[in-house]
This record gives C-alpha cells, structure tokens and sequence, in this order.
C-alpha cells in the first residue's frame, strides 16, 4: 500500500520538472522552468531554497563535483556553480531555430548528457534529441524528430534508452551504446490511451521497471520491463510532470507537479497543484543518479 502522499513545502510551481536526488548531498533539486528557478529541498531539515537563473532551466544533471551542475538553459548548456551562482557557457543549444527550447534531459549510465527540445510554437516536430559527451562534444541522436522530448531515462545496464515526443502518447525504447551514442532498434515501448494524458518525466529503477508520470491523467504508473502496466499511483492533482527516487535507501518517489495551463478555477479548487510530492511506493527502490562524467 503506498504511503500517504505530501507536499515537501508550500511552494507552488508553474512549470515543475526535472527532479534530481543527489545522493552525495542529500538534497532533492528541481526545475521551475516558467519561473527560470532550480529549486532544492534538503529532508534533513526541511529547508527549501531557490536560484533565480538568466533564461528557462529545462533539465540538468549533476556533475562528478558535487557543487556544479551540467544545466540546458533554454539555448544553452552551461556549468552552474551551486556556491556563487556563477554560469559558464559551454554549448548553444539550436541557435538556428528560434522556437525551440531545452525541455527533459538524464545522464546515462556512461557520463554523458542526453537532452531534447520542444517547440513552443506548434505541433510541428521540429525538436530534437541531443547527447553531450563526457569530452564536451555535442551531437544529435539519431532519434526521431518531435514536437516535444520527454521521457528521458535510461536501463540499469545503460543498454537501453527510453523516450517520447509527448503528443504521440508513445513511449519509445532503442538499443544504445553510451560509448558512441550510436542508437538502433527503435520501438514501441508503451501506449498510453487518450483518457489517461500524456507521457512526461520518466526514470528508472533497480529492477527495470520504468515510472512515467502521466500529464493530465492525475496519475505516475510503473511499467515492467516489457512495458505492462504494473503499478498505478493516484495523484491529488491532475498535471504531474517528472518523478524520481529519494532518500538515502532511494525507496521515497518524488513527484514534480504544474499549474500552468490551469483555469484559476481549477487551481482553487485543487491548491496543490504545483507541488512537489513524496511519498513510499509499494515496490520499487531507485538505481544513483549517473553524474555527468567530465570532472572540473
């Protein structure tokens, strides 16, 4: 039976993505992207704190030194160090295409940061996926174009990559080699039916079993490894976003929630929306977060 749900603070969020557990730390980060905030929680003793950030943060990934952080600013990558706030420009992100943004992104299991884009503008899938190499190289995947990238997350033995382009409802899975970023086999991994949303964050845990986070469907939902449905936990609000495991034995799931697109009623209705939620799932223990592999 799973534990009672919570949110972790008052806090509210328009756009929650993105959420990271830093097992070296302790501390529990994710992304705002409307407000352009990276936000962190630490369960010690319950502080919440905030980064105010130059343009829309839409995924980042922790880096072999525990204060700096690999971040997709919404055109570009950047180092971000956590004790002054200073931002170094690394790469820019599809600085030909001007409605386009960074949107979900993970490290896989090999260091290297794999990302993808959304266009802001329409259904035309334009967006791309993306990989930055552990040697500061990047490249797109040889992935399907979408309208917006999600799903990101990757097998326990790095073998197997998983993702989406959102509006299709389909989560997809491919052979990939975290050495080349080489990708084949590409396939239908599940579908969600239309009265259930949208696939949004997914991760990962130590059995295989993957966790997707169903936007508009009020629902997080475990698929086994050969993409069954095998567990359904119920959300308080309708829009959850991204979810990942916490803790220091990694059997707490954390869930990013919104409230963008909400009518005010709605909101007044359901004033979690835009929480970030904990809770303890029946079943399931999360696999360490990979750390981008490059050590400043």
């Amino acid at each position: 039976m799973t534990s009672a749900m919570e949110p972790i603070s008052t806090s509210r969020h328009a756009l929650g993505e993105g959420v990271v557990w830093d097992d070296r730390l302790g501390v529990l980060r994710w992304t705002d992207i409307l407000a352009s905030k990276l936000w962190q929680y630490d369960p010690a003793g319950g502080d919440v704190r905030h980064w105010d950030l130059p343009s829309r943060l839409g995924c980042f990934a922790l880096t072999q030194d525990p204060d700096v952080l690999l971040m997709a600013l919404e055109k570009q990558l950047v180092r971000f160090d956590l004790r002054n706030g200073s931002i170094e420009p690394l790469a820019p992100i599809e600085p030909e295409l001007a409605g386009t943004r960074s949107n979900d992104g993970r490290c896989d299991r090999s260091g290297n940061f794999v990302f993808g884009t959304i266009n802001e503008h329409g259904s035309e899938r334009i967006a791309s996926f993306y990989r930055y190499s552990a040697r500061g190289q990047l490249t797109q995947l040889a992935l399907p174009k979408a309208a917006i990238t999600n799903s990101i997350c990757f097998s326990p033995d790095g073998n197997t990559l998983y993702f989406c382009d959102t509006p299709t409802r389909r989560i997809m899975a491919c052979d990939y080699d975290g050495a080349t970023g080489d990708v084949d086999r590409i396939h239908v991994f599940a579908e969600v039916p239309a009265q259930f949303g949208t696939p949004d964050g997914s991760t990962v845990d130590s059995d295989g079993f993957l966790w997707n986070a169903e936007w508009g469907a009020s629902r997080v939902v475990r698929y086994a490894p050969d993409g069954r449905v095998d567990y359904v936990i119920e959300m308080p609000v309708s829009q959850p976003s991204c979810v990942s495991f916490m803790g220091t034995q990694r059997d707490r799931l954390a869930v990013t929630t919104a409230y963008a697109d909400l009518d005010p009623g709605d909101i007044s209705r359901q004033p979690l929306h835009g929480a970030v939620f904990t809770l303890t799932p029946p079943r399931g223990r999360g696999l360490p977060e990979s750390r981008y592999g490059l050590a400043y």
